[in-house]
């Protein structure tokens, strides 16, 4: 397949993205004047935060999902524009500030016309701070790994991301696992290490950058849980970009690499624009669901990944990363399985 077709077939499957888009930003309106009910689900949690903007709602699993979906399509999407811009000898540190910076310019353009600088006023700005400073390192982490790691290794390993926040959902959400899911999350480990593979000559120390990005990327929606609703949509936005951007200006006024082509200014665009509306759908499915439950969610990505990295960079996954892939998906199931039951009978029975 030529190069020129494959960048077709890449753009085609972007447009449904594009149509959610004008779908669901009609949607929130339409959300918000819901009643506000109490949820089926309870997080406990050992942070004291005041959430008067947390709507929770009953009854709509659905909702949460399709919107996660939606998610993580972007965020495909923007990892393979991502690896195409690092292998046009971008630096991924460039990528991921202007993944941000156009990010921010997003916010600025769509809420301060609006909200002014209200914008930029948290009711808890140190877990904003601390939320935006995790995904951001999960970002530089990943962008960094895609230029040496194929976009299938990068993802497979992100898929213990469900794991992970089953982990950390004990001390920081006080959430409680059982004996069973930690024996899943081992599995789920285990899957981990036949990706990696640390065992082979051919070892790529470039995969610890990829897990670095798994440990920010699981904090990330972690904090995303538990900071649903302390601030409007619009103050999580101006930190999740104006953090990074701060962060990354200075460092990258020194690397700067000016794109050499349309296509690269049209990605570089692109990825802040998908980063905006990926992270603002994503937290308006935290606001239906827990986190350990969305969580699985993370595996659509391998669908779009697979086919973006055959139709851009002839690459398809190899078979321990195939295996590897299997077992984490069959241990972050069972866990979301678990997860479920053990939430099913909690709001079947009665309060003594």
């Amino acid at each position: 397949m030529r190069c020129y077709d494959k960048i077709l077939a890449y753009l085609s499957a972007i447009q449904p993205v594009f149509a959610a888009l004008i779908f669901l930003t009609q949607w929130p309106n339409t959300l918000l004047t819901i009643s506000s009910k109490k949820s089926s689900f309870v997080s406990t949690q050992p942070f004291n935060v005041n959430r008067p903007n947390f709507i929770p709602l009953n009854g709509t699993p659905t909702t949460a999902f399709g919107l996660m979906l939606v998610s993580f399509l972007c965020f495909a999407i923007m990892d393979t524009s991502a690896k195409w811009l690092v292998l046009a000898a971008i630096p991924s540190l460039q990528v991921a500030f202007l993944r941000y910076f156009v990010h921010f310019i997003w916010v600025i353009l769509i809420y301060f016309p609006k909200n002014g600088m209200a914008i930029t006023r948290s009711r808890n700005p140190r877990l904003q701070f601390l939320r935006a400073f995790l995904l951001f390192s999960a970002t530089a982490f990943n962008f960094t790994a895609l230029k040496y790691l194929p976009l299938t290794t990068t993802t497979a390993i992100f898929f213990a991301a469900p794991m992970l926040v089953c982990l950390l959902s004990v001390p920081i959400l006080k959430e409680k696992v059982g004996i069973k899911r930690f024996v899943a999350v081992a599995v789920g480990f285990v899957g981990v290490l036949i990706i990696v593979a640390p065992w082979e000559e051919q070892f790529d120390y470039h995969i610890f950058l990829a897990v670095g990005a798994l440990f920010g990327a699981s904090g990330y929606f972690i904090m995303s849980r538990v900071i649903a609703g302390v601030d409007s949509n619009s103050v999580a936005q101006f930190y999740c970009a104006g953090v990074p951007s701060l962060i990354l200006l200075p460092v990258v006024l020194t690397m700067w690499e000016w794109p050499s082509t349309g296509l690269d200014w049209v990605l570089l665009v692109l990825i802040g624009s998908l980063g905006m509306f990926g992270h603002s759908v994503l937290t308006a499915a935290h606001r239906f669901a827990e986190a350990s439950v969305l969580a699985p969610t993370v595996y659509s990505q391998i669908i779009y990944i697979t086919l973006f990295s055959w139709l851009i960079f002839d690459t398809v996954p190899n078979l321990s990363t195939a295996i590897g892939v299997v077992i984490i998906i069959a241990s972050g199931v069972y866990i979301w399985n678990r997860e479920r039951a053990l939430q099913k009978q909690q709001t079947t029975i009665p309060a003594a």
